[in-house]
């Protein structure tokens, strides 16, 4: 079974340890934080939370970026200083060192404001842009599932949509794509409500760190199994632009990009995003 390195102990790096551990696919979590006796707290708080939630993944924390080496994916998260995400320089030395250290592993970037840090690592660190994803607009995409769900008076399970553009001002969704338990979304919802749901966007953005978590540890299990989902992630969408896109992932990256169906209005949106 796979092992995942999780750079940053705060509270979206510990959120992301504990849903992995929970579910179980992964063998060994390593959480890495300066602040190692912290990390070291949260990481044995996880596995004391084992047989009751009856899970025996091995939780443990390092100080060392070197302890990310072999690592099947890498997630860089939040430090447990309270200072936020890791983004800007802090991020982009942490991918520096990474690759300084032979470590080639793919990287999910779990927060909603490391968009620079993926674009820079791809033009100034040659980073593979197929290492790299994004996972907050996972999601965004579960909490306007959520709210679909609401408004269907159904279970969120039951609603398939998918998320593309640069939340959260050019953030568009692929309603006509979209499902409800089986039927088309536009046939259950008027467009009134689905005009709505759009307003709704600006207020979700950025999500809060037990949804980064959870849509953190459902990329990083598709880059070490593979997956025949598609997930609406931050990716390379050409020329070094990231923005969100429906994404297959294979065992150590993406597997490929998906252009959504978009209505005339919904890819200019989308265009202008990507700045095309």
């Amino acid at each position: 079974m796979p092992f995942i390195a999780i750079i940053g102990a705060g509270p979206i790096g510990s959120a992301l340890a504990h849903k992995l551990a929970g579910r179980s696919r992964v063998r060994e979590i390593r959480m890495i934080d300066p602040e190692v006796n912290v990390a070291r707290g949260k990481a044995l708080d996880i596995l004391q939370s084992g047989p009751v939630e009856n899970f025996s993944t091995i939780v443990i924390a390092a100080e060392s970026l070197h302890a990310a080496a072999g690592a099947d994916a890498v997630a860089i998260a939040d430090p447990v200083t309270g200072a936020g995400e890791y983004s800007g320089e802090a991020a982009l030395s942490l991918v520096r060192q990474l690759r300084a250290a032979g470590i080639r592993s793919p990287l999910v970037f779990t927060g909603a404001q490391q968009r620079d840090v993926m674009a820079k690592s791809i033009a100034e660190l040659h980073v593979p842009p197929a290492l790299m994803i994004g996972a907050a607009p996972l999601a965004l995409e579960s909490a306007l599932r959520a709210m679909c769900g609401i408004v269907a008076d159904t279970s969120a399970v039951q609603v398939s949509l998918s998320v593309a553009g640069v939340p959260p001002k050019h953030a568009v969704v692929a309603w006509e794509e979209a499902a409800i338990a089986g039927q088309p979304l536009t046939s259950v919802l008027g467009p009134h409500e689905i005009a709505a749901l759009s307003a709704r966007i600006p207020g979700l953005w950025p999500p809060g760190p037990f949804a980064l978590g959870s849509a953190a540890a459902r990329a990083v299990e598709a880059l070490c199994d593979g997956s025949r989902q598609r997930y609406s992630l931050f990716v390379d969408a050409g020329r070094g632009r990231i923005a969100a896109m429906p994404v297959e992932l294979e065992r150590g990256g993406v597997k490929r990009v998906i252009p959504p169906a978009l209505t005339r209005l919904e890819q200019t949106v989308l265009d202008t995003a990507l700045g095309v």
